[in-house]
């Protein structure tokens, strides 16, 4: 069986194009996980971790196993990668995603549970809004019809 290959003619990349591009990019960073610097703190002994909003949290080093085992001297020299995603240590071939980290945690997974539970149920549809708006107009939600038998 041969396949033929398709041939595509991209089109030229003009200023409108671009500035699309760039857009939707910082668009998409500003709504993604994005960690700017990691600190080891020894009186906690725990990590802190800095997003690019200013907000942090603090992940404690004995909660983790991928990092119970490093040395002080070690910690101090984790690093951010993966655009911010990841807590990396390249002598130990170590990337640990940020979100994972945050997932293992029980407190901080309530946390996340409860914050997005709480944006999620006030939300509403456009169909959702306009069929109270009529309901409205009618005086009010219909009520159930009642079998009497």
């Amino acid at each position: 069986m041969t396949i033929k290959a398709k041939k595509r003619d991209n089109p030229p990349v003009t200023d409108e194009v671009l500035e699309q591009a760039i857009a939707l990019g910082q668009k998409r960073r500003r709504s993604s996980l994005q960690a700017v610097e990691v600190t080891y703190m020894p009186g906690l002994e725990s990590l802190a971790i800095c997003f690019a909003d200013k907000t942090g949290i603090l992940l404690p080093i004995d909660s983790y196993p991928e990092f119970a085992a490093l040395s002080v001297a070690e910690l101090r020299r984790i690093e951010i990668g993966y655009a911010g995603s990841a807590l990396c240590l390249e002598e130990r071939d170590l990337h640990v995603s940020i979100e994972g980290l945050v997932a293992s945690s029980p407190s901080l997974m309530k946390l996340v549970t409860t914050v997005a539970a709480a944006r999620n149920g006030s939300r509403s549809s456009e169909a959702k809004i306009l069929a109270v708006r009529e309901n409205g107009r009618k005086g009010g939600r219909p009520r159930k019809l009642t079998d009497a038998s």
